[in-house]
C-alpha cells in the first residue's frame, strides 16, 4: 500500500498541475482516437523599414580628447540624418564607451598610449530605397562604423493573421489525410494552440569605412517571409 501511494505521489510531481489538468481534460473529453498535428502557415510582405547601427570611433592620447572628437563627429552624423528626413524619434543612442589602449613591451609593465571612444546610434529608415544614399552621407560626415541594415515589416499583424489562417487550414488538411488513411473521419477539433511566430529576419552586416563615401550603396528590400506555427488536437471516429 505504501509503495502504491509513493508511486502516485511521484507521478503527480512529474507534471505541473496546470499541465496535468489540461492533459486530463483533453483525455476525458475524447471518446474516439486522438490525433495531434502541427502545422506552419506563411505569408510574405515587402519590408518597409530598415534598421541600422551607425557610429563613430575616435582615438586620442587623452580621454577628454577622444570623447570630444567622438562628440563632434556624432553631431555631424545626427545633422546628416535629420537633413535626410529622419525624425528624432527614429534616432536612439545605443552605445557610448571609452577604453584605454596599452602597449606591451617585452619584460616591462604595460604602458598607456591613449584612449578609444565610441558613440553609436540605432536608426530607423522608413524609405528603404533611399537608405543607400543616407548610408553614403553618414560615411561622408564621419561615421566609420555602420552595421546593418536589418529589413523588417513595420506592422506585421495583418500578415501574421494571414499566416495563422493558412496554418489552421494546413493542420486541418493534414488531419483529414491521416483520418482517410486510417479509414476514419474527423469528429471534431478538441484544441488549438499558437506555438510561435517568426517575422524578424537575421541582421545583414555591412561594414563601411570613410574611403567608401563615394560608393553608390544600393539597398533592395526584396520580400520577407512571416511564419506562424500551430498545434492542433482532433478526435477521430
Amino acid at each position: 500500500m505504501k509503495h502504491a501511494i509513493l508511486a502516485a505521489l511521484l507521478g503527480a510531481v512529474a507534471l505541473p498541475a496546470a499541465a496535468q489538468a489540461q492533459q486530463s481534460a483533453i483525455t476525458q473529453s475524447i471518446s474516439g482516437t486522438r490525433l495531434d498535428v502541427s502545422a506552419v502557415g506563411e505569408s510574405t510582405r515587402v519590408p518597409d523599414v530598415a534598421v541600422i547601427s551607425s557610429g563613430v570611433v575616435s582615438r586620442a592620447q587623452t580621454a577628454s580628447a577622444a570623447l570630444a572628437d567622438t562628440s563632434a563627429k556624432m553631431d555631424r552624423v545626427r545633422a546628416a540624418l535629420k537633413r535626410a528626413g529622419v525624425a528624432d524619434r527614429d534616432i536612439q543612442t545605443s552605445n557610448v564607451s571609452l577604453n584605454p589602449e596599452y602597449r606591451y613591451p617585452d619584460n616591462q609593465a604595460p604602458q598607456l598610449v591613449g584612449y578609444t571612444a565610441t558613440n553609436s546610434v540605432t536608426v530607423r529608415f522608413k524609405d528603404i530605397r533611399a537608405s543607400g544614399k543616407i548610408l553614403d552621407a553618414l560615411v561622408a560626415q564621419g561615421a566609420n562604423q555602420i552595421n546593418g541594415p536589418n529589413l523588417v515589416v513595420d506592422k506585421p499583424e495583418a500578415a501574421l493573421d494571414e499566416a495563422r489562417a493558412k496554418a489552421i487550414a494546413t493542420g486541418r488538411a493534414r488531419a483529414e489525410l491521416y483520418a482517410r488513411s486510417l479509414g476514419m473521419r474527423i469528429a471534431r477539433i478538441v484544441a488549438v494552440s499558437d506555438t510561435g511566430s517568426n517575422y524578424a529576419p537575421p541582421p545583414m552586416p555591412v561594414m563601411m569605412e570613410a574611403r567608401m563615401a563615394s560608393a553608390q550603396t544600393k539597398i533592395e528590400p526584396g520580400e520577407q517571409k512571416l511564419q506562424v506555427s500551430v498545434a492542433m488536437t482532433f478526435e477521430l471516429q
